[in-house]
């Protein structure tokens, strides 16, 4: 028989046992019913987001820091910095005249026969403004050989100080068309002689270093330059030198209209200080001034068409005139003509030297194109005809 003792403890023992899975269990179901709840979840995945959100806001902090440096130092770090452009031409030009003693008249109408090649350099500097070197080399058809090598003709740089104003400085080959206001159309260049497409003959002057500034107000623009050179010679006496300075000014105003007409008037004035100087120091000095004064009209009719005509007269002889009156159409995919008369005049009833000029142009491809054209040449050598041909690669 067991005893009365051991059957209590037992009992205890049991129950104990009992209550604690009790406990156990209900505690396990708490936990599980609390893991599968809704609001518990949408909390967690909340406070995973925000971490989340909190690096990748740290990640764009640095990312705007390293742009704001880049930005400080006018750099990007995501595009190349070599923007250096190279622009290349080879001009080919022969004459054939059935008078070749008389070939010298061919040479006044402004016929520059042989190979002309130039390699333009340009880069942009302070994001806006623009440097460039010119190298070119002519051969004559009448020299020897392949002609001579590239040689620097010519250093530019244009400073764009505002939307209304512009500095130019060209510290070698300073023409005045460097400095002048670009009015002419893609049409310029494509005529066979210099009287059809330089325009006045002042505009292709080399007068050596310049700096100019370029004014742009509502329809008018100014330009003012100031050029200088200097030539030294030797006298046939050792002890005696000879240097002179040429000093040139000048401005140009173009006034633009509806329609494509511009109207533009350049004048160019030299001053010229000649100086002998022997071993004693002793100076003479003699000074003498020219110039020149241009008026200018073209009117663009449409895209490729263009009409234009200048008189170009010099200071000391306002009886000599140089003039030319242009029209032209010059498509990019067609075929293009062109038509020039232009002279000489000593004055009113006095024609010095008159010719007419008319050509072709056919666009072979974006980079060459072909133009075969005529140009008759009146003077005091006669009437000269003369056949043209001109051909152009762009590089």
């Amino acid at each position: 028989m067991m005893d009365p003792v051991a059957s209590v403890v037992d009992q205890f023992k049991g129950f104990t046992v009992s209550t604690r899975e009790f406990i156990n269990g209900f505690m396990q179901n708490q936990d599980a019913s609390s893991c599968r709840n809704p609001i518990e979840i949408l909390k967690r995945l909340q406070r995973e987001a925000f971490s989340d959100i909190m690096k990748l806001r740290d990640r764009q902090e640095k990312v705007e820091r390293v742009l704001s440096f880049y930005k400080s130092t006018k750099g990007n770090p995501f595009q190349e910095q070599d923007n250096t452009r190279v622009r290349g031409e080879v001009d080919v030009l022969g004459a054939f005249s059935l008078h070749q003693q008389n070939f010298n008249a061919v040479n006044r109408a402004g016929v520059r026969d042989g190979i002309n090649t130039r390699f333009i350099f340009e880069t942009t500097v302070r994001q806006k403004d623009d440097v460039a070197a010119e190298f070119v080399a002519n051969q004559s058809s009448l020299g020897d050989g392949l002609g001579n090598a590239l040689s620097l003709a010519k250093v530019f740089y244009k400073a764009n100080l505002s939307d209304w104003c512009s500095a130019i400085a060209v510290p070698l080959g300073g023409q005045c068309r460097d400095v002048a206001i670009a009015t002419t159309s893609s049409n310029q260049g494509k005529g066979l002689t210099e009287f059809s497409y330089l325009g006045p003959p002042l505009l292709g002057q080399n007068n050596g270093s310049a700096v100019g500034l370029t004014v742009r107000r509502s329809n008018i623009i100014a330009s003012i330059a100031q050029f200088v050179s200097r030539q030294d010679m030797q006298l046939p006496s050792s002890s005696v030198g000879s240097s002179s300075y040429s000093f040139s000014t000048f401005g140009h105003v173009v006034c633009q209209w509806s329609r494509g007409i511009k109207l533009s008037l350049m004048g160019l004035l030299n001053q010229i200080a000649k100086s002998s100087s022997l071993v004693e120091r002793e100076t003479e000095k003699e000074n003498i001034s020219d110039g020149l004064i241009a008026l200018m009209v073209e009117s663009e009719l449409d895209e490729s068409s263009r009409i234009g005509g200048w008189v170009e007269m010099k200071r000391s002889n306002p009886k000599s005139l140089q003039w030319a009156v242009t029209i032209s159409d010059y498509p990019e995919d067609e075929l293009g003509w062109g038509l020039s008369i232009g002279g000489i005049n000593q004055g009113p009833m006095s024609c010095e030297h008159f010719q007419v000029e008319a050509s072709l142009n056919f666009n072979m491809s974006k980079r060459f194109s072909l133009q075969p054209g005529i140009v008759y040449v009146v003077d005091r050598s006669g009437q000269i005809p003369a056949l043209i041909l001109r051909s152009t690669w762009s590089l």
